[in-house]
């Protein structure tokens, strides 16, 4: 049996989690031109102190929602970075490029207590 790895704290207390799901799923140039905008823009805001790029995992239960094409989690030390987020030119100029790729947004913050 394995050893037991101790969990680790995220980096940050304010977790943005953000849903897409694009217009055409199933288009190799939009994803990657998604991916692309996306990733991009990760690595130059200067707010995120965490973030997460994703996909839908395998994964098959009652409870899971797998019907999103990417998944993007960030962190923040507070609400103020998160307000601050929301008007960078980085997050701004995100969503100028991807909004034309996408059908809906779904996203959940949270806030460590």
């Amino acid at each position: 049996m394995k050893a037991a790895i101790p969990s680790s704290k995220i980096n940050g207390d304010f977790i943005h989690m953000v849903f897409f799901w694009l217009k055409n799923p199933d288009s190799a140039s939009d994803r990657e031109a998604f991916k692309n905008a996306l990733t991009q823009f990760i690595n130059t805001n200067l707010q995120v102190v965490g973030s997460h790029i994703g996909e839908p995992a395998a994964t098959d239960r009652p409870v899971i929602d797998n019907s999103y094409t990417y998944s993007l989690v960030v962190t923040f030390p507070d609400l103020a970075t998160h307000d601050a987020y929301q008007v960078d030119p980085t997050h701004l100029l995100f969503i100028e490029q991807g909004k034309a790729l996408w059908e809906k947004v779904v996203i959940y913050d949270s806030v460590t207590n």
